[in-house]
Protein backbone atom coordinates (compact mmCIF):
# COMPACT_ATOMS: atom_id res chain seq x y z
CA UNK A 1 0.00 0.00 0.00
CA UNK A 2 1.46 3.48 -0.97
CA UNK A 3 -0.12 5.90 0.97
CA UNK A 4 0.12 9.77 0.63
CA UNK A 5 -0.14 12.63 3.35
CA UNK A 6 -1.71 15.87 2.71
CA UNK A 7 -1.61 19.25 4.55
CA UNK A 8 -3.13 22.77 3.95
CA UNK A 9 -0.88 24.47 6.05
CA UNK A 10 -3.26 27.86 5.18
CA UNK A 11 -1.42 31.22 5.03
CA UNK A 12 2.13 31.04 5.25
CA UNK A 13 5.08 33.00 4.80
CA UNK A 14 7.06 31.92 1.54
CA UNK A 15 10.55 31.28 3.53
CA UNK A 16 8.69 29.15 6.00
CA UNK A 17 7.33 27.14 3.66
CA UNK A 18 10.54 26.49 2.59
CA UNK A 19 11.83 25.81 5.67
CA UNK A 20 9.19 22.80 6.48
CA UNK A 21 10.03 21.51 3.27
CA UNK A 22 13.90 21.47 3.63
CA UNK A 23 13.35 19.61 6.94
CA UNK A 24 10.89 16.98 5.26
CA UNK A 25 13.35 16.39 2.59
CA UNK A 26 15.54 15.83 5.17
CA UNK A 27 13.97 13.27 7.22
CA UNK A 28 12.73 11.08 4.18
CA UNK A 29 16.11 10.70 3.32
CA UNK A 30 16.88 9.47 6.68
CA UNK A 31 13.98 7.26 6.79
CA UNK A 32 11.07 5.33 4.57
CA UNK A 33 8.40 7.91 5.20
CA UNK A 34 4.76 8.66 3.32
CA UNK A 35 5.06 10.85 0.29
CA UNK A 36 3.46 14.27 1.03
CA UNK A 37 1.68 16.73 -0.48
CA UNK A 38 1.48 20.21 0.81
CA UNK A 39 -1.14 23.02 -0.30
CA UNK A 40 0.28 26.67 0.57
CA UNK A 41 -1.44 30.63 -0.13
CA UNK A 42 2.05 32.88 -0.43
CA UNK A 43 1.82 36.62 1.33
CA UNK A 44 2.91 38.92 -1.47
CA UNK A 45 6.53 37.12 -2.67
CA UNK A 46 8.74 37.11 -5.62
CA UNK A 47 10.94 34.12 -6.01
CA UNK A 48 13.86 33.41 -8.23
CA UNK A 49 15.16 30.10 -9.15
CA UNK A 50 18.51 29.01 -9.47
CA UNK A 51 19.10 30.39 -13.08
CA UNK A 52 16.82 33.02 -12.66
CA UNK A 53 18.02 36.76 -13.73
CA UNK A 54 17.86 39.88 -11.04
CA UNK A 55 16.68 42.26 -13.98
CA UNK A 56 13.94 40.12 -14.44
CA UNK A 57 12.32 41.41 -11.24
CA UNK A 58 11.22 45.02 -12.66
CA UNK A 59 9.94 46.87 -9.81
CA UNK A 60 9.18 44.56 -7.10
CA UNK A 61 8.56 47.66 -4.42
CA UNK A 62 6.98 46.72 -1.17
CA UNK A 63 7.23 42.86 -2.10
CA UNK A 64 10.19 40.85 -0.71
CA UNK A 65 12.21 38.88 -3.42
CA UNK A 66 13.83 35.48 -2.29
CA UNK A 67 16.26 33.56 -4.62
CA UNK A 68 14.91 29.80 -4.28
CA UNK A 69 17.01 26.42 -4.98
CA UNK A 70 13.92 25.63 -7.71
CA UNK A 71 14.18 25.76 -11.42
CA UNK A 72 12.94 28.32 -13.58
CA UNK A 73 12.77 32.30 -13.59
CA UNK A 74 11.04 34.95 -11.57
CA UNK A 75 7.21 34.53 -10.42
CA UNK A 76 4.86 35.96 -8.14
CA UNK A 77 2.89 33.98 -5.17
CA UNK A 78 0.24 35.79 -3.42
CA UNK A 79 -3.43 35.31 -2.03
CA UNK A 80 -6.09 33.61 -4.52
CA UNK A 81 -2.79 31.31 -6.09
CA UNK A 82 -2.85 27.98 -5.00
CA UNK A 83 0.43 26.97 -4.12
CA UNK A 84 1.59 22.89 -3.94
CA UNK A 85 4.52 21.48 -2.47
CA UNK A 86 4.65 17.64 -3.67
CA UNK A 87 7.71 15.66 -1.19
CA UNK A 88 7.89 12.72 -3.48
CA UNK A 89 10.40 9.92 -3.20
CA UNK A 90 11.50 9.20 -6.61
CA UNK A 91 13.52 6.19 -5.68
CA UNK A 92 10.27 4.20 -5.65
CA UNK A 93 9.55 2.08 -8.58
CA UNK A 94 6.23 3.39 -8.72
CA UNK A 95 6.99 6.93 -9.82
CA UNK A 96 10.89 6.24 -11.16
CA UNK A 97 12.28 9.22 -12.68
CA UNK A 98 11.65 13.25 -12.54
CA UNK A 99 10.49 13.36 -15.90
CA UNK A 100 7.32 11.23 -15.49
CA UNK A 101 7.78 12.87 -12.26
CA UNK A 102 7.08 16.42 -14.09
CA UNK A 103 4.54 14.93 -16.59
CA UNK A 104 2.02 13.64 -13.63
CA UNK A 105 2.60 17.03 -12.29
CA UNK A 106 1.52 18.78 -15.39
CA UNK A 107 -1.37 16.18 -16.19
CA UNK A 108 -2.68 16.86 -12.61
CA UNK A 109 -3.04 20.43 -13.32
CA UNK A 110 -4.52 19.85 -16.70
CA UNK A 111 -6.97 17.66 -15.38
CA UNK A 112 -7.66 19.77 -13.04
CA UNK A 113 -8.24 22.98 -14.91
CA UNK A 114 -9.95 20.33 -17.54
CA UNK A 115 -12.69 19.65 -14.76
CA UNK A 116 -13.71 23.72 -14.83
CA UNK A 117 -14.17 23.37 -18.35
CA UNK A 118 -10.84 25.17 -19.29
CA UNK A 119 -8.20 23.54 -21.40
CA UNK A 120 -4.96 23.65 -20.30
CA UNK A 121 -2.01 22.76 -22.59
CA UNK A 122 1.84 22.01 -22.20
CA UNK A 123 4.02 24.79 -24.84
CA UNK A 124 7.79 22.95 -24.82
CA UNK A 125 10.22 23.73 -24.80
CA UNK A 126 8.47 26.16 -21.97
CA UNK A 127 7.75 24.97 -18.64
CA UNK A 128 4.11 25.44 -16.84
CA UNK A 129 0.59 25.05 -18.27
CA UNK A 130 -0.58 27.65 -20.73
CA UNK A 131 -4.52 28.59 -21.97
CA UNK A 132 -3.00 29.49 -25.47
CA UNK A 133 -0.20 31.77 -25.16
CA UNK A 134 -1.12 32.64 -21.65
CA UNK A 135 0.13 30.65 -18.21
CA UNK A 136 -1.92 29.87 -15.48
CA UNK A 137 0.40 27.51 -13.83
CA UNK A 138 3.93 28.44 -12.85
CA UNK A 139 6.29 24.71 -12.07
CA UNK A 140 9.34 25.01 -10.78
CA UNK A 141 11.41 21.61 -8.98
CA UNK A 142 13.88 20.86 -7.06
CA UNK A 143 15.35 17.22 -6.21
CA UNK A 144 17.77 16.40 -3.86
CA UNK A 145 18.75 12.63 -3.17
CA UNK A 146 15.68 11.25 -4.76
CA UNK A 147 13.17 13.49 -2.84
CA UNK A 148 11.56 16.11 -4.77
CA UNK A 149 10.48 19.69 -3.62
CA UNK A 150 9.17 23.05 -4.49
CA UNK A 151 6.41 22.55 -6.89
CA UNK A 152 3.36 24.05 -8.78
CA UNK A 153 1.60 27.42 -8.12
CA UNK A 154 -1.66 27.88 -9.80
CA UNK A 155 -3.48 30.91 -10.65
CA UNK A 156 -7.16 30.69 -9.27
CA UNK A 157 -8.49 33.87 -7.91
CA UNK A 158 -5.26 35.56 -8.44
CA UNK A 159 -4.34 39.62 -8.33
CA UNK A 160 -2.65 39.44 -11.80
CA UNK A 161 -1.30 42.68 -11.75
CA UNK A 162 1.33 41.67 -9.25
CA UNK A 163 2.70 39.79 -12.34
CA UNK A 164 3.46 43.70 -14.04
CA UNK A 165 6.02 44.27 -12.04
CA UNK A 166 8.52 41.44 -13.19
CA UNK A 167 8.90 39.21 -16.98
CA UNK A 168 6.92 36.29 -15.31
CA UNK A 169 9.65 33.14 -15.77
CA UNK A 170 11.87 35.47 -17.84
CA UNK A 171 9.25 35.32 -21.06
CA UNK A 172 8.78 38.75 -21.84
CA UNK A 173 5.99 37.84 -24.93
CA UNK A 174 3.82 35.65 -22.53
CA UNK A 175 0.97 37.04 -20.62
CA UNK A 176 -0.53 35.39 -17.31
CA UNK A 177 -3.59 34.48 -16.69
CA UNK A 178 -6.21 32.77 -13.66
CA UNK A 179 -8.75 30.54 -13.37
CA UNK A 180 -11.15 33.71 -12.35
CA UNK A 181 -9.79 35.70 -15.66
CA UNK A 182 -10.86 32.83 -17.77
CA UNK A 183 -14.11 31.99 -15.95
CA UNK A 184 -15.87 35.34 -15.28
CA UNK A 185 -15.99 34.64 -11.86
CA UNK A 186 -14.09 33.83 -8.59
CA UNK A 187 -13.51 30.33 -7.91
CA UNK A 188 -13.84 27.73 -4.80
CA UNK A 189 -10.48 27.76 -3.90
CA UNK A 190 -11.60 24.14 -1.62
CA UNK A 191 -12.81 22.65 -4.50
CA UNK A 192 -9.65 23.50 -6.46
CA UNK A 193 -7.77 22.29 -4.13
CA UNK A 194 -9.66 18.87 -3.48
CA UNK A 195 -10.08 18.62 -7.26
CA UNK A 196 -5.88 18.75 -7.94
CA UNK A 197 -5.74 16.28 -4.70
CA UNK A 198 -8.03 13.92 -6.35
CA UNK A 199 -6.09 14.10 -10.05
CA UNK A 200 -3.16 13.63 -8.11
CA UNK A 201 -3.69 10.61 -6.15
CA UNK A 202 -4.64 9.32 -9.27
CA UNK A 203 -2.26 9.81 -11.61
CA UNK A 204 0.59 8.92 -9.02
CA UNK A 205 -0.71 5.47 -7.94
CA UNK A 206 -1.58 6.21 -4.44
CA UNK A 207 -3.94 3.47 -2.75
CA UNK A 208 -4.31 5.46 0.37
CA UNK A 209 -4.71 9.13 1.15
CA UNK A 210 -4.41 10.86 4.69
CA UNK A 211 -5.73 14.19 6.02
CA UNK A 212 -3.15 15.63 8.76
CA UNK A 213 -5.92 17.01 10.78
CA UNK A 214 -3.48 18.09 13.31
CA UNK A 215 -0.16 20.04 13.90
CA UNK A 216 2.49 17.58 12.27
CA UNK A 217 6.25 16.74 12.37
CA UNK A 218 9.08 18.23 10.54
CA UNK A 219 11.85 17.01 12.43
CA UNK A 220 13.37 13.68 12.63
CA UNK A 221 12.90 13.92 16.75
CA UNK A 222 15.80 11.56 18.41
CA UNK A 223 16.68 12.61 21.67
CA UNK A 224 19.95 14.09 22.15
CA UNK A 225 20.27 14.94 18.37
CA UNK A 226 20.13 18.74 16.48
CA UNK A 227 16.66 17.51 15.01
CA UNK A 228 15.14 17.97 18.69
CA UNK A 229 13.75 21.56 18.82
CA UNK A 230 11.03 23.06 16.96
CA UNK A 231 11.28 24.58 14.03
CA UNK A 232 9.74 28.13 14.67
CA UNK A 233 7.36 27.82 17.24
CA UNK A 234 4.91 30.23 15.01
CA UNK A 235 4.12 27.51 12.85
CA UNK A 236 2.53 24.94 15.15
CA UNK A 237 5.01 22.06 14.37
CA UNK A 238 5.86 19.35 17.53
CA UNK A 239 8.56 17.26 17.09
CA UNK A 240 8.78 13.58 17.60
CA UNK A 241 9.16 12.16 13.91
CA UNK A 242 7.07 12.66 10.61
CA UNK A 243 5.49 9.73 9.15
CA UNK A 244 5.59 6.95 11.72
CA UNK A 245 4.77 8.74 14.21
CA UNK A 246 2.00 6.72 16.41
CA UNK A 247 0.29 9.68 17.48
CA UNK A 248 0.52 11.47 14.44
CA UNK A 249 -3.14 12.56 13.68
CA UNK A 250 -4.52 11.78 10.35
CA UNK A 251 -8.17 11.07 8.39
CA UNK A 252 -8.65 8.71 5.52
CA UNK A 253 -9.68 10.63 3.02
CA UNK A 254 -11.39 10.25 -0.47
CA UNK A 255 -10.11 12.86 -3.22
Amino acid sequence: MTTLLYKDLGELDYLKAVQVQEKLVEFKQREPSADVLLFVEHPHVYTLGRGGKDSNVLRAQEVPVHRTSRGGDVTYHGPGQLVVYPLVDLRSKLRKDVHRYLRNLETTAIRTLSDFGLEGIRRPPYTGIWIGDKKIAAIGLAVRRGITFHGLALNVNTDLSYFDRIIPCGLAWADVTSMTKELGKEQSAERVKNTFLHHFTELFGYSDVKELIETFDVQAGQKGSSYNEPIDESLGFRVSGFGFNPKLETRNSKP
